[in-house]
């Protein structure tokens, strides 16, 4: 059982902001309810500005949490969009690669590219949850089936399959302190959807929020960002992504299906489809475009024999179940479960 975790703030500072007070409350006592001793890292609760203008900083608390003996879980306290900017922080002199460990880092969205920072320097993750999106639900209790596999993880330390929700919920527009035990609209949910390919194949999962990977390759949002990925070398050669799945959810700003399209066709061009054993993906949030982009992957990636399952419970929509990375998983949409490897 886990019973120390470290909460960081990678990319936004929001958690040390007086408006998400009461939702940093419900989590903490959510967490002490698990059992679990929360310690946030020392600029973790500085506030949006803060850790916006030192990555420096937010890189010295992730090494931090790693180096110490006593945290055995790093929690991200969110996603954001500028994580990219700690790459000269952990790999300029070889910072990152000097603190690995066999904690659990869980972590998603733009939390992505803190993920192929641990792939690089060979460190097992977690994709799926992160402490203000899921530990912080207003609801008088968290989504029962995001619950399900948090406690799985700090239970077991791994996740053992993931099987789909029967139900998904529309996502909060209000997280004031009136919203607090008011509960989520749900729908049916219909389970993993083969879109093309075997309904079973096998590999380990790398990839996440679309968005933040189209970022690798295009510099709309941060010009450098292109040019640190490439500097370092953060996404990984076409001959590493041999019989991975390739994982792709979508974030909360639902890109329009026109820029959908070049991000599909961004990672096209570097060949990877060539070489994966299956694409996994999560649902939309709200299913917004949920029509367009079915079409576009399998239009844009164009390789029928390669398995795309789609409406994966993974990434911005809600529930949010948990991917391990760096475990070979095996895929079976007939039997509706992926099963992953001790």
């Amino acid at each position: 059982m886990i019973k120390n975790v470290a909460i960081v703030s990678l990319s936004s500072g929001i958690i040390g902001e007086d408006f998400v007070r009461h939702e940093v409350e419900i989590g903490v006592k959510r967490l002490e309810n698990f059992g679990m001793n929360v310690r946030f890292m020392p600029h973790a609760m500085k506030g949006i500005e803060y850790v916006k203008n030192h990555p420096k900083d937010r890189a010295a608390d992730l090494l931090y949490a790693l180096k110490d003996p006593e945290v055995e879980m790093i929690l991200c306290a969110i996603g954001g969009d500028d994580t990219y900017r700690l790459l000269p922080y952990l790999f300029g002199h070889g910072e990152l690669a000097g603190a690995v460990s066999n904690k659990i880092f869980l972590g998603f969205s733009d939390t992505t590219v803190n993920h192929f920072m641990f792939h690089k320097v060979g460190m097992k993750t977690f994709y799926g949850q992160s402490f203000l999106s899921d530990l912080c639900e207003l609801d008088k209790e968290m989504l029962p089936y995001t619950r399900g596999y948090f406690e799985e993880l700090i239970r077991f330390g791994t996740i053992r399959e993931v099987r789909p929700s029967s139900v998904w919920y529309e996502e909060r527009t209000d997280f004031g302190v009136d919203q607090i035990g008011v509960p989520l609209t749900s729908h049916p949910d219909s389970g993993f959807v083969l879109l093309q390919g075997s309904p079973l194949f096998s590999g380990k999962i790398l990839g996440g929020c679309i968005d933040t990977l189209y970022d690798f390759f295009n510099g709309d949002r941060y010009a450098d960002m292109p040019l640190l990925c490439q500097k370092y070398g953060l996404f990984p050669k076409k001959e590493d992504w041999a019989q991975k799945i390739l994982l792709l959810e979508s974030s909360e700003e639902k890109m329009p299906p026109s820029k959908y399209e070049k991000a599909v066709a961004a990672l096209k061009e570097t060949g990877i489809f060539e070489v994966l054993s299956g694409v996994l993906v999560g649902k939309p949030m709200d299913e917004t475009y949920a029509r367009e982009y079915r079409q576009i992957l399998t239009d844009v990636i164009d390789s029928p024999d390669l398995p795309i399952v789609w409406n994966v419970n993974i990434g911005h929509a809600q529930p949010r179940c948990i991917l391990p990375f760096g475990v070979k998983a095996t895929v079976d949409v007939s039997r509706q479960v992926i099963r992953f490897a001790d």
